[in-house]
């Protein structure tokens, strides 16, 4: 069971890497399980459902990352550096109105994913999460980063703060985020940036609304798996998880520091050529693989 342990350790670094930047975190982790399958049963179905369930749990590392990073940006309480209070006296002094009002667009941007989601979750999931759909998202999305990213070289956005957004961009951009909820190997962050981009919205606001989304997103999947999933949990499933999800937050917290520094100095467009050769190089692999078989 040690190698389990160091399996979840491996699966939590790839998380923590690829939730943030826009490489696609489901189209890794599926890939890294064809060379590293999680064993927690002789049951190959216990298996499977552990792990389906595993990939997304890691997630609540990552986005406690997101937490407690953007503390300052996400809690809407307090009294203290409250820019648009809600009133000047009593509880309304502690209403952070400017937070609350990004909250409400982050709820509005959510409503797409959310509908259709709960609604198709374990439709997509069969249709879809496989290595060939994850390859042709990798590409697509890759390509749209360099063709935007070119389109708006000298461009200057139209949105520079979360404050500018309207319910209609956040809505645009939730719309976005449903592509990636539906095809594996999109990547949250990658579509719901590159919807950002298209309507002008600036390279740092996208990556920190992303991350906001992400907190409702990944925090409700989470509950959503956990509750669906039937088994019970053993000492050793329990620890697997939990390395997992540290694992996954460490390493958040520096991607995520690492992205915001990137994005004030260059483009996404490095990311969208390594999204193009990972893709071929998905074709290529299970091309082979078979050919073989």
């Amino acid at each position: 069971m040690v190698w389990e342990f160091i399996k979840s350790l491996i699966l939590g670094i790839v998380e923590g890497i690829t939730e943030w930047l826009p490489v696609s975190s489901t189209g890794h982790l599926i890939l890294v399980d064809e060379f590293l399958k999680l064993k927690v049963s002789d049951d190959p179905q216990i298996n499977e459902d552990f792990l389906s369930m595993f990939n997304v749990v890691i997630q609540l590392g990552a986005i406690m990352a997101v937490v407690i990073i953007f503390w300052k940006k996400l809690f809407p309480f307090g009294k203290k550096d409250n820019a648009q209070p809600l009133k000047k006296e009593g509880f309304g002094a502690y209403v952070k109105m400017d937070i609350m009002q990004m909250w409400f667009k982050v709820i509005v941007a959510c409503l797409p994913a959310a509908v259709i989601g709960l609604l198709f979750d374990e439709v997509f999931e069969r249709l879809f999460y496989n290595p060939w759909v994850i390859a042709i998202a990798l590409i697509v999305f890759g390509i749209a980063f360099i063709i935007i990213e070119n389109r708006n070289k000298n461009a200057s956005a139209k949105v520079n703060s979360i404050s500018e957004l309207t319910y209609k961009t956040a809505l645009i951009i939730g719309a976005f985020q449903l592509i990636a909820a539906i095809f594996p190997g999109t990547s949250r962050s990658g579509s719901t940036i590159v919807g950002s981009l298209m309507i002008g919205v600036s390279r740092t606001v996208a990556a920190e609304f992303t991350f906001f989304l992400a907190v409702p997103v990944m925090f409700g999947a989470s509950l959503l798996k956990l509750l669906k999933y039937d088994g019970g949990f053993t000492g050793t499933q329990i620890g697997i998880l939990a390395v997992g999800m540290i694992s996954a937050f460490a390493v958040s917290i520096f991607v995520i520091k690492f992205l915001m520094d990137y994005i004030k100095k260059h483009d996404f467009k490095a990311f969208g050529w390594y999204r193009i050769i990972l893709g071929i190089l998905v074709i290529g692999y299970f091309g082979i693989n078979a050919i073989i078989k």
